[in-house]
């Protein structure tokens, strides 16, 4: 299988806040790592901009995955909602509800979530071993220290940014200010009526530079 990250993201890389966790019924889309504590206030950047297109968009990619792997936080707030039976016959709730789901974490060891695996342990090596199966996706969604982490040892096939026409000027971002290198060739690009593009690249190894001339 594949492994593919999704993520939602601001113009300036930002991805966390973009949207109020504990206000009102959660949406697929609720998935950030960071729960905006401290300084951060600029929450709920997202919903003003998604539009049909992107939430079409969105569905569709839930439905193709073949697999789930989720961070701990981001794997709790699925639970609660779409795993608590939230918005029954969904098509994003039926692909979670019926597709097998892996957490990468050290501290949870009772999942109520059916059809929860959880790696501890060599997670590298886990997942290395699921990206060896025959398949289609195994999809990532929000979680992004454990997207960052992937990064750090080159275990992403796919990125997918949903990235919203905004400025949020604060916030944890995708992409750390140091990290890995990385080629991307742009195999899909789609937007959407309210200004989202829709980026799906697929990894390359490490990108060329260009040489030192004398």
């Amino acid at each position: 299988m594949k492994l593919t990250t999704v993520t939602n993201v601001s113009v300036d890389g930002v991805t966390q806040g973009h949207r109020r966790i504990d206000a009102g019924p959660r949406h697929e889309t609720d998935a950030p790592d960071e729960d905006g504590s401290g300084t951060f206030e600029r929450f709920g950047w997202a919903p003003p901009l998604l539009d049909d297109a992107a939430s079409t968009f969105i569905s569709q990619t839930f439905q193709r995955a073949d697999a789930f792997l989720f961070g701990r936080r981001t794997y709790e707030i699925f639970a609660g909602s779409w795993g608590a039976g939230m918005d029954p016959g969904n098509p994003v709730g039926e692909a979670l509800n019926t597709r097998p789901k892996y957490v990468a974490s050290t501290t949870l060891t009772d999942p109520r979530w059916a059809d929860t695996t959880v790696l501890s342990g060599d997670v590298a090596g886990a997942i290395g071993e699921l990206r060896a199966k025959p398949g289609g996706e195994l999809q990532v969604w929000g979680s992004g220290t454990l997207i960052r982490w992937l990064l750090d040892r080159r275990l992403v096939d796919e990125i997918v940014l949903l990235t919203y026409p905004v400025v949020v000027g604060q916030g944890t971002r995708l992409f750390p200010a140091t990290g890995p290198d990385l080629g991307l060739d742009l195999v899909d690009l789609l937007s959407t009526p309210k200004g989202l593009t829709i980026q799906t690249y697929r990894t390359t190894g490490r990108p060329q530079y260009e040489a030192a001339t004398a």
